[in-house]
């Protein structure tokens, strides 16, 4: 009989044993691979993303700036552009210029003239076009207050291109009283005027 209740009790101590908590600490569930593959794979395109959007590129410079308009013109013979009788248009190989100081020889502007008088107007200008002057080029007539009668005196030499000449008009003061502008250009063989005008400004007392 009390062999029977040590066996017994032996059993009991074993069951209990199984029974009782692990030493072993627990596992959690094991990480599902593919979800965590996904997530890196999240990670990084956020972060790629971030960066494209933080960066701002610097445009590029164009390797070589043209030269500026004005330079160019600069470089190409004084020409204008003129229409002929069947209205095509064409570059215009004559052109004057003139220095403000210098283009009046005589009769000043605001010259006072009695009415009727008889006077010539005398200007310096230069040819800077690429075409010589000729005898067939003049100074004609273009418009303002009055004509006053002008006749153009001939140019008695060649004016080659980059010479200066004296020009002038026979004129005719106007016979009312008051102030007179007109205004004259040069005018080729083929009735084409230059494009530059110049003045005349008198007043008849």
């Amino acid at each position: 009989m009390k062999f029977k209740s040590i066996v017994f009790a032996a059993f009991i101590f074993v069951f209990i044993a199984a029974c009782g908590p692990s030493n072993t600490p627990e596992q959690g569930p094991t990480p599902d691979v593919a979800v965590v593959r996904t997530s890196a794979a999240s990670t990084v395109i956020s972060q790629f993303t971030l960066t494209a959007a933080a960066f701002t590129p610097t445009p590029s410079l164009p390797a070589e700036t043209p030269p500026p308009l004005a330079t160019i013109t600069a470089t190409l013979p004084s020409l204008a552009q003129a229409t002929n009788a069947e209205g095509t248009a064409f570059l215009l190989c004559d052109s004057l210029s003139f220095d403000p100081d210098t283009v009046d020889v005589n009769i000043e502007d605001g010259t006072i003239m009695s009415p009727g008088q008889d006077f010539v107007k005398t200007w310096r200008v230069k040819n800077n076009g690429s075409c010589p002057w000729g005898a067939e080029y003049e100074l004609v007539y273009a418009g303002y207050a009055d004509e006053m009668d002008g006749q153009f005196q001939p140019l008695t030499a060649v004016v080659q291109p980059g010479t200066e000449v004296e020009i002038s008009v026979q004129f005719k003061a106007p016979a009312e009283v008051g102030e007179y502008l007109s205004a004259w250009q040069m005018s080729n063989p083929q009735g084409i005027t230059f494009p530059e005008a110049i003045f005349i400004k008198i007043t008849v007392q």
